[in-house]
């Protein structure tokens, strides 16, 4: 006999939690061990692109919650789907959430200055595909087939 799927994508760790420990780990690092020059902003730009990246990545976050509760599906990746979004920002990017939880991540390393957390953004993003996207893509794949599939091959993952 064998045993029955789960209903739930199998994320490694919530999503919010692994931006925030790569962020934490990369300004410790920056602080405590490494200690580079910093990044070469003059102050005014800095924060312009901090506001601009939170702000962006806030608002993406917010435009995906709001389709999701529209939808009545719940957002948080270990609670069961009962319906996968395609409408408003999930047209133009399959992962608005995570696309806004990366701005906002780009955003706070440029607030810290701290370059080392810069480093980290790509490990970040590949723990982020394999740990989290690629196993959502397939329990959506599995619990909502060939309508999810297709959605999937004409919405870009990230941009």
């Amino acid at each position: 006999m064998t045993e029955p799927k789960s209903d739930i994508p199998g994320v490694i760790a919530p999503p919010p939690l692994i931006f925030l420990g790569y962020l934490i780990a990369g300004i410790a690092l920056e602080y405590l061990v490494i200690r580079t020059q910093g990044l070469d902003m003059p102050g005014s730009l800095r924060w312009t692109v901090v506001a601009l990246f939170v702000l962006a990545g806030a608002a993406l976050i917010a435009a995906a919650l709001g389709r999701f509760k529209a939808a009545g599906t719940p957002a948080p990746p270990w609670q069961p789907a009962t319906a996968f979004v395609a409408q408003g920002v999930y047209r133009r990017t399959r992962n608005p959430m995570y696309l806004g939880m990366a701005l906002i991540y780009l955003g706070l390393a440029v607030a810290a200055n701290a370059p080392v957390v810069l480093w980290l953004f790509v490990p970040l993003i590949m723990t982020i595909h394999y740990g989290v996207i690629v196993r959502e893509e397939r329990y959506m794949a599995d619990k909502f087939g060939v309508p999810y599939i297709n959605y999937a091959h004409s919405v870009p993952r990230w941009l």
